[in-house]
């Protein structure tokens, strides 16, 4: 398994305090001949009786290297594998990305980082670290 994230546990926290359920720890992906992938976590919340479970998967991301942009690449391409896969095996699971905020703020505002989003190549939440709170959801998550 791969070493965790900074991060990990703040986010983790998030989600605890915002109703959802830690279901894996890490999500693993099964693939054909033995090989296996690590998402950070995995979770789920009960939504209204009709709708029934939303479930995610969260892959985390500090964005701390010397290079944003060497890590918004990394982060990108990690992501569409993972989503590519959840489709495949998973597809009530929706992947999303979770930076801090500052990152929101400092990357994905700026050109590279919103052609991401605007062309929903990506989901992304941003959490605040030092409170392990959700700041936004983008897109903005069913309620």
């Amino acid at each position: 398994m791969p070493a965790r994230d900074i991060y990990h546990d703040a986010v983790k926290h998030a989600l605890q305090k915002d109703g959802w359920t830690i279901t894996h720890d890490p999500y693993r992906l099964k693939l054909s001949k033995g090989k296996n992938l690590f998402v950070d976590l995995g979770a789920e919340r009960l939504l209204a009786a009709e709708r029934g479970l939303e479930k995610i998967a969260i892959e985390v991301k500090s964005f701390r290297s010397a290079s944003d942009m060497r890590d918004l690449e990394d982060a990108v391409g990690q992501f569409v594998l993972y989503d590519h896969l959840l489709t495949r095996y998973d597809p009530d699971r929706a992947l999303y990305l979770a930076v801090p905020d500052a990152v929101r703020a400092s990357i994905f505002e700026e050109e590279a980082g919103a052609v991401l989003i605007e062309d929903r190549v990506i989901r992304l939440f941003t959490f605040s670290p030092a409170q392990a709170v959700i700041v936004q959801w983008i897109p903005q998550t069913p309620s």
